[in-house]
């Protein structure tokens, strides 16, 4: 039956394959007839780590973003990987590193994706004297290692967290021989890239998030050159994208002070987050929230005996937003030991710690968890704590309903919370701590001074200034920066987080035609934000 279902999903997905193909070609040969504009310098992309086989979101992202650039006669120049690393990202087997990556399937969709006249082909060379260099190196020497000035294992850390699921790697065989794998790679798309960048003096650079170590290079190199380099990511809406000139992953939407919602805004705003509430939203293709259930009888009758509750939301350790989240605390896991030391000494308060739904997601299951984390240090022997684990769907937000207040790290979460009115306390660096939203102390010393005034104060009121900050925020990054794309793509019904493309032709992708496509040039093209006016 499981093979049956095997040869099923594979010929559905050589289906959409070829109907990529098809409308991919027809695109192409429509572009074919617009001349390049004169004198015009191209503009080079790069996406290596958002797929091997079909069409990601990212990858459809970067796609459409081209081909509407060719349309407007702007040349194009896909760098592209034909067995350019010793391990990719996403071609790396966390269990057995050594495992070859599956570089024929991915260089069958490239050939699907690319006309062969606009890529330019990356191929990996061994360098045997940095070889050498790294072989005796232990891995923390590894992570800090510098090889004529560039960072090799600040760049390759996020992806080896990612990888292995993990923020603390173990120095072991395996990570140190995956470690020197990125960074011989990392090393080969420098000298590579910065040949292309001589020969082609591109206008802009064009990359997937920026923080896998591909694409971190690129962006690096880019930099050093003083090229444009922006970098895109999934918006907070299904099928949309986030564009920027800064790290993608930190979400770093500017909200201009003179910007204040509408009337017509705020019940677009509230339609929103009264499906949000319910759990009814899509990120990246992927649906958190099968069901949502309510607090039970028996959290109730204990919730009764304390004289308040404070719900601790957590995330997902190794994401590559962490890095950015980083600034008070070394990670989140040093967050919850400083939060377990309050906890100890405040037992008439009930710390209700949940875990992040996404912790332990088929296919992508951490492998350093909160559960880990609370059974290591007898949390959940502590009468008053009640541990919620990822897979257990209490909703989010009756426990805010009933909260004292909210204590987050950098989760999204603390700022559907201040929406709510309550006090939230962050203790990471987020995508909404640009402007005053929640209380965000800048050291540990006031980030626990703050916890215990918090924890001992009867009542907390929060600034009126927050709430609304955070629905002008909240709104920017949902209708303004998240970037719609599903008039172009679509669900490709075989893979979450995976699409095909749409009936659509290249006047469609003219900036007359699409506000995200006027958006998207005029940003590389013209270094303007990438935010619409809506």
């Amino acid at each position: 039956m499981a093979l049956i279902q095997r040869i099923k999903q594979r010929v559905r997905r050589e289906l959409v394959l070829n109907q990529n193909r098809r409308r991919i070609r027809s695109l192409r040969n429509s572009i074919c007839n617009i001349p390049d504009k004169k004198d015009a310098a191209p503009v080079i992309f790069f996406n290596s780590s958002t797929r091997l086989s079909g069409l990601s979101q990212n990858a459809g992202f970067s796609l459409i973003t081209s081909l509407a650039l060719q349309a407007e006669g702007i040349p194009v120049i896909h760098l592209v990987c034909e067995r350019g690393f010793s391990h990719c990202v996403l071609g790396t087997n966390k269990d057995i590193p050594q495992t070859p990556p599956p570089c024929a399937e991915c260089m069958r969709t490239s050939r699907m994706i690319f006309d062969p006249t606009d890529i330019q082909s990356l191929r990996f060379a061994r360098n045997s004297d940095l070889e050498g260099q790294l072989s005796a190196l232990i891995l923390d020497e590894l992570l800090n290692f510098d090889k004529d000035g560039f960072p090799l294992g600040a760049l390759v850390l996020p992806s080896l967290r990612w990888i292995l699921r993990r923020h603390h790697l173990i120095d072991d065989e395996n990570t140190r021989y995956l470690t020197h794998e990125y960074m011989l790679s990392a090393w080969n798309i420098k000298k590579e890239f910065e040949n292309l960048l001589a020969e082609e003096q591109p206008r802009a650079v064009v990359v997937f998030n920026g923080m896998t170590y591909p694409e971190a290079t690129v962006r690096w190199v880019a930099r050093q050159n003083n090229i444009p380099v922006y970098s895109h990511e999934v918006g907070m809406l299904p099928f949309s994208a986030f564009f920027t000139d800064k790290d993608a992953t930190a979400y770093p939407v500017k909200v201009d002070e003179s910007f204040m919602l509408s009337e017509i805004q705020n019940r677009k705003l509230d339609d929103y987050l009264e499906r949000r509430f319910e759990g009814k939203f899509i990120t990246a293709g992927v649906k958190f929230w099968p069901e949502m259930k309510s607090l039970d009888e028996g959290f109730q009758e204990k919730a009764k005996r304390f004289k308040a509750i404070v719900p601790v939301f957590t995330n997902v350790v190794f994401d590559t937003s962490q890095s950015h989240a980083n600034r008070v605390f070394d990670q989140m896991f040093d967050w919850l030991d400083a939060v377990l030391e309050q906890i100890k000494t405040h037992t008439d308060t009930l710390f209700v710690v949940r875990a992040h739904p996404d912790e332990l997601r088929p296919g992508k299951e951490s492998r350093e968890t909160v559960a880990d984390w609370v059974s290591s240090r007898s949390v959940d022997n502590l009468p008053n704590v009640v541990f919620i684990p990822s897979n257990k769907f209490i909703s989010s937000y009756d426990l805010i309903k009933i909260a004292k207040f909210v204590m987050v790290y950098n989760s999204t979460v603390g700022l559907e919370a201040s929406i709510m009115g309550k006090t939230v306390l962050c203790a990471g660096q987020a995508r909404y701590t640009l402007i005053p939203t929640v209380f965000f102390p800048r050291s540990r010393k006031d980030y626990r001074e703050t916890l215990m005034q918090f924890l001992d104060t009867d009542t907390l009121e929060n600034p009126d200034e927050f709430r609304l900050n955070a629905r002008r925020v909240i709104y920017s990054q949902l209708f303004r920066a998240s970037l719609p794309f599903d008039q172009f793509l679509e669900d490709d019904g075989v893979w979450k987080g995976y699409v095909r493309l749409k009936e659509f032709t290249t006047d469609d992708m003219s900036p007359e035609k699409s506000s995200t496509i006027q958006v998207v040039l005029d940003g590389i093209l013209k270094q303007q934000p990438f935010i619409r006016d809506l």
